[in-house]
């Protein structure tokens, strides 16, 4: 410092600096310091909010833009296009084809209790992006923080809410779709300016301590179903073939009941018209009757004897066939 000082005595006991030359400097250095901080940049995936004395006057599209210089105006990028994310009973240290997780126990988040009083082991994962920039900064001291509790408080009512088997199985696609509504809503209530893209549950398992014994009770479930499958599909094979055979049976009967009741109408009618013509020509319907008969019983004989009435022994037998 004492040299700097001697050498400004020097400079200004020779003539070089001077007091117009002095403001001239400070001007120079004024216009510079306004013009480095009256531009700023926008990046593609952000808005900027804009401040004036600690107060929201506006928001920047991506782009260079103007502010007034001098910390009159700041600017603040808030990523409203970027998609963030919460992970519950579990972290991520590496995503990849062979993702690393921290080995560390998050079960305090993750183990939740359900509506029939068991214990199930739900991790998932909330993604969510920055909806509105000016709330996200201003209305909430942590935005994350409030989604992270929100996110437990959702899910352990959701879940409780239901089964164990149904939160395990068949149940985890509706239970993350009711968790991304009701999520919304509490952050669009308490204006976090959050907006919720998916909800994900990413492994449902019990605890590690009865894991053996639900698996057991899995198994023997799938074994009660397995069984009443082969029942159901026995019965689905015997009973429409014992049907079908019984109809076939029945349909059988009725068409020989048909059948018989047909012949034998046809014999009664038959009979009412011989009857009718016996009755104008008895003589001649006699015979042809006999003749007739005669005809369908002799091919049928093996051996025919005549038998004279008069004689007492009986005439040699007719060879008719030879």
């Amino acid at each position: 410092m004492q040299e700097l000082h001697e050498f400004i005595e020097q400079q200004r006991y020779t003539g070089f600096i001077t007091p117009k030359r002095v403001l001239y400097v400070i001007i120079g250095i004024i216009v510079l310091a306004c013009l480095a901080t009256s531009f700023y940049t926008v990046e593609a995936d952000e808005i900027a909010v804009v401040l004036m004395f600690g107060k929201s006057v506006r928001q920047a599209e991506p782009g260079l833009h103007f502010k007034l210089p001098l910390g009159i105006e700041r600017a603040i990028s808030v990523p409203v296009r970027k998609v963030f994310k919460e992970e519950f009973g579990f972290r991520t240290l590496r995503a990849g084809v062979r993702t690393q997780y921290d080995t560390r126990d998050y079960s305090d988040e993750s183990l939740l209790l359900t509506g029939d009083l068991s214990i199930a082991d739900v991790e998932w994962v909330v993604q969510y992006k920055i909806k509105d920039p000016k709330s996200f900064l201003f209305f909430v001291r942590n935005p994350q923080r409030a989604l992270r509790d929100l996110s437990e408080s959702v899910m352990s009512r959701i879940v409780g809410d239901r089964t164990v088997t149904e939160v395990l199985t068949v149940g985890r696609i509706e239970i993350a779709a009711e968790v991304e509504e009701h999520l919304q809503r509490l952050l669009d209530l308490y204006q976090t300016g959050l907006d919720v893209a998916t909800v994900t549950l990413q492994d449902v398992n019990p605890p590690e301590a009865v894991k053996s014994a639900f698996n057991a009770v899995n198994e023997a479930k799938q074994e009660k179903e397995r069984l009443i499958n082969e029942a159901w599909r026995d019965y689905n094979q015997s009973v429409p073939k014992a049907n079908g055979v019984a109809a076939q049976r029945i349909s059988e009967a009725q068409g020989y009941a048909l059948k018989r009741v047909n012949e034998a109408q046809g014999d009664a009618d038959r009979f009412k018209a011989i009857r009718s013509e016996y009755q104008k020509a008895k003589t001649v319907t006699r015979r042809r009757l006999y003749l007739e008969a005669m005809r369908e019983v002799l091919p049928k004989v093996k051996e025919i004897y005549v038998i004279d009435g008069n004689a007492n022994t009986p005439i040699p037998i007719l060879q008719l066939k030879e």
